[in-house]
């Protein structure tokens, strides 16, 4: 359905307006329509088949409401009718939707619809509704459902709103007028499309004289251009918002506004005093700290960091920035002395690390005071001059008493107290050294040695003579110069060695020698041959000048079988004063060599031994005797290994293992009773003789055995009961047990023990049961048991009747 608005001017006349019936339009409209009805009656359906031409029966405007009425009668809203309606009372009307029966109510008959509540419009805007004519009889419809909407009308009753207020800002210190510092914002709930009731403008109420507000934005700017920090440091401003654009009768709504002034670095440090006096003893140690001084900073935060620095007096002085205080701590940086100078003045400069290049033309960002420092008098040891040490010299052939050097200290106090001198025994033990107490004179008490000790270092004390315990040390080295005092002598004991072809004229060999004396002028030896080494005709000796000389063969053909050794003395002598002399000998070998020259043997049986066997050969030869040896062992151990596995294997071996033993010795003790082969051989399991061939003498005790050789009745006795005596039946039995363990599958196969409970047919012993011999009055016959042999010998004690000569033995 189409809708045609109807509005007149102002509320009130729009509350008549609202009134009206229908539409202004009065004439027929008509509109297309589907044959399928419409939800609502304002849509229509898309296919284009089954179209008919329809007169629409009724059309309404669209109805508003104003809020917030205060009347005491339902405010009327309007009037639904249809052109069905001929006025005879046979339609009635009805609502539903949002609000219909509660909020709105309709008129059945007239079709008035009715608000019965206070509406506000912040709380909800519209309300969306379906109108219905029907038949007052049978209650059909006449007409399609249509929809329809009541919209709340507006008026001014919210005031501004700051939702998120109160607001807090910040703006540096001297910033320019109109430097932006923050944006306020404040909400109203009226409708800001329908007149100026949501529209809002800004003022500030308190604190206009720093801070403006634009009326528009909300935006908050500086006013001044000297806000300082250090003075004010923040501010409490009071921005209002009022609707209606500021006209009169709009509503309006306030915040507070906090704004913090930050810092800048406008302010230099400043000392609160120029002078500053402080006193330390002249024996205070390096870093010693002599006092502390600050520097204020009306700033805050890194602007008040500072470093602080010596402008003058810094050559005894140093200064330090304390982090945590931001104090300047002021320390000795060399040691102070009282005599020299009592007073200095130190000149500190504090500066700050951070200068804010926007404000340097507000001055100079530093500040100095003088710090005074008054060195006090302590008694101090007295001091060596010089006070490094000293070096002396002394020859090593001085004699004792003689003067090494002197040392001198001094008190540096103004008193000057009297000095006393003695030596640290710990630095010399051997007391080589004495020295005066009053003049510091050190003098030998001991002859020196400079090839023992060419340096003697000791520790010199010097003491107040009125207190000593103001004493100080200084370290003296004394140097022994070197005499000429030790003759010269060959390196080493030298020996050469020369072939039995050396051509007249060959080099042997050069010697060299050593002496322990050390002149300034340096060394320089003289090379000869002895005396009685001048005459020989076989070498010569050449001084090459470089403090070494050279052997030379004066002859060829050498003969070692005829001499093999040589011995030629050397006289070397050194250049002193006074020179020094010492004879040497070089021990000269005649070799056999080869047709290169190199060195075969140096000894006569050298042939002889090499023709028999050479030494690569003895050494094969050993190394090949060493080898067997360790197979030997080898072989050895291996043996001994596998018997004693051998041996563990057989005890652990406990399967089924059927031996053949008949044998009944005389106990544990008797080991000639039975033959033991049968119990080592543990696989040795003989066939069964046929019983043709009588019983295996075998296996029967050797006591039976015994009896069949021995002749007479006894024997005869003795063949009976062996005959009686055939394990051939036992020996069947086993086998055949054994066979059925060894074709059973479900037995284990080697950690198994089988128990056999066949007894054969008789025994020949009956029972021997020592609980029926004891239970009965049996007087039977045990004497037999004494025949069976030592195993049974105590058995026949109990049973057979005593024999008196045994039981007294």
């Amino acid at each position: 359905m189409k809708m045609a608005p109807s509005r007149t001017t102002g509320p009130w006349a729009l509350l008549a307006a609202l009134g009206l019936l229908s539409c202004c339009s009065f004439g027929s409209c008509e509109a297309s329509r589907t044959s399928g009805s419409t939800s609502g009656g304002n849509k229509q359906d898309q296919e284009p088949s089954s179209l008919e031409r329809v007169k629409r029966g009724w059309v309404w405007n669209q109805f508003f409401v104003v809020e917030e009425y205060t009347g005491t009668e339902p405010l009327y809203v309007g009037k639904i009718h249809t052109d069905s309606d001929d006025g005879e009372g046979n339609i009635k009307y009805t609502i539903s939707g949002e609000g219909a029966g509660s909020i709105f109510i309709i008129d059945e008959q007239t079709g008035d619809i009715h608000a019965t509540e206070k509406l506000d419009r912040e709380e909800k805007a519209s309300y969306t509704l379906r109108a219905q004519a029907r038949d007052e009889l049978s209650s059909d419809p006449l007409e399609p459902e249509s929809e329809f909407v009541i919209k709340v009308q507006d008026i001014n009753d919210s005031e501004p709103k700051f939702l998120e207020g109160p607001y807090i800002g910040s703006v540096a210190e001297l910033s320019p007028i109109g430097t932006s510092v923050m944006k306020v914002t404040a909400s109203d709930a009226d409708d800001p499309t329908y007149g100026s009731s949501a529209k809002v403008v800004y003022s500030v109420l308190d604190g206009e004289r720093f801070f403006t507000v634009d009326r528009q934005t909300g935006i908050i700017m500086t006013a001044v251009a000297d806000l300082d920090r250090e003075t004010q440091d923040r501010y409490e401003l009071v921005v209002k918002a009022t609707d209606m654009a500021g006209q009169m009768g709009g509503l309006s709504g306030s915040t507070t506004v906090t704004i913090v002034i930050t810092d800048v670095n406008d302010n230099p440090p400043r000392f609160p005093q120029k002078m500053y006096q402080f006193s330390v003893s002249e024996g205070a140690a390096l870093g010693t700290p002599v006092g502390r001084v600050i520097a204020t900073d009306a700033d805050m935060g890194d602007n008040t960091d500072m470093s602080y620095l010596i402008k003058e007096g810094g050559d005894l002085f140093k200064v330090t920035t304390d982090v945590e205080t931001q104090e300047a701590v002021v320390s000795i940086k060399k040691p102070l002395d009282f005599e020299s100078k009592r007073t200095h003045n130190v000149v500190v400069e504090a500066v700050n690390k951070h200068v804010d290049p926007r404000f340097v033309d507000l001055g100079s960002f530093r500040d100095q005071t003088i710090v005074r420092v008054s060195v006090s008098d302590i008694d101090e040891p007295p001091i060596f001059q010089p006070a490094e040490g000293t070096i002396m010299e002394v020859q090593e052939d001085a004699k004792v008493g003689a003067l090494v050097g002197v040392v001198t200290a001094r008190d540096p106090d103004v008193k000057d107290i009297p000095v006393r001198f003695s030596i640290d025994r710990t630095t010399d033990q051997e007391m080589i050294f004495h020295i005066d107490p009053d003049s510091g004179a050190i003098t030998l008490g001991k002859l020196l040695d400079r090839e023992t000790a060419g340096w003697h270092n000791i520790t010199v004390k010097a003491v107040e003579a009125d207190n000593h315990t103001m004493a100080s040390h200084s370290a003296v080295s004394i140097r022994i110069l070197d005499v000429n005092d030790n003759p010269p002598e060959l390196a080493t004991p030298y020996e050469a060695s020369i072939c039995e072809d050396a051509k007249p004229g060959q080099l042997i060999h050069t010697i060299s020698v050593v002496d322990r004396d050390e002149p300034q002028s340096g060394h320089r030896f003289f090379f000869t041959l002895a005396p009685e080494a001048s005459s020989n005709r076989h070498f010569t000796l050449w001084d090459v000048k470089d403090n070494t000389a050279g052997i030379r063969t004066q002859r060829s053909g050498f003969n070692r079988h005829e001499q093999n050794v040589y011995f030629l003395p050397i006289l070397v002598v050194d250049s002193g004063p006074p020179s020094l002399s010492s004879t040497g000998t070089l021990t000269i070998h005649v070799c056999g060599c080869d047709t290169e020259g190199a060195i075969q043997s140096c000894n006569a049986t050298a042939y002889v031994m090499s023709a028999a066997l050479s030494p690569g050969a003895l050494i094969a030869l050993l190394v090949c005797m060493l080898i067997l040896i360790v197979l030997v062992l080898l072989i050895l151990t291996l043996k001994r290994h596998r018997k004693g596995q051998r041996m563990a294997e057989d005890e652990e071996d406990m399967r089924d293992n059927v031996i053949k033993y008949n044998d009944e010795g005389g106990g544990e003790q008797d080991t000639q009773a039975y033959d033991m082969s049968a119990l080592r051989n543990l696989y040795d399991f003989p066939e069964a003789k046929s019983c043709d061939s009588g019983p295996d003498i075998r296996s029967l005790p050797q006591w039976i055995q015994a009896s069949r050789v021995t002749g007479g009745a006894e024997g005869t006795a003795a063949a009976a009961v062996a005959a009686t005596a055939d394990f051939s039946l036992f020996k069947g039995y086993i086998r055949k047990k054994v066979e059925q363990a060894d074709a059973d599958l479900s037995v284990p196969p080697y950690d198994s023990f089988q128990t056999y409970a066949f007894e054969g047919t008789s025994s020949p012993a009956l029972s021997l049961s020592s609980i029926h011999t004891l239970s009965t009055t049996s007087e039977q016959d045990f004497s037999y048991l004494s025949d069976w042999g030592p195993r049974f010998r105590q058995l026949a004690g109990y049973y057979a009747p005593g024999n008196p000569e045994e039981e007294g033995s």
